[in-house]
């Protein structure tokens, strides 16, 4: 699946589209230059059981490393994720 990030300054997203129709979206807010805050995470029923939620995080992990900055998930699905894989505990603010 490909995964686009959209920045809208102090506002973000990651998200899936197919057929320009967008599929599954995680949002986030910029908390200053080095924090990024995720509130949300949508995905389709058409996604549904595709692992789409877990590649959004790991997206929003590999986006915080090639930044240096740190990630506080407030959407409960996000944070889920991050208990469940302690592999990318190092973005964690």
């Amino acid at each position: 699946m490909d995964i686009k990030q959209i920045d809208r300054g102090s506002k973000g997203a990651f998200v899936i589209e197919v057929d320009n129709e967008r599929l599954a979206e995680m949002t986030y807010s910029k908390a200053g230059d080095k924090l990024i805050i995720i509130d949300h995470t949508d995905v389709s029923d058409k996604l549904r059981g595709k692992g789409a939620g877990k590649q959004l995080v790991m997206k929003a992990v590999e986006y915080a490393r090639a930044n240096d900055i740190k990630i506080l998930p407030l959407c409960p699905f996000a944070h889920s994720v991050f208990d469940k894989t302690p592999e990318i505990a190092d973005v964690l603010n």
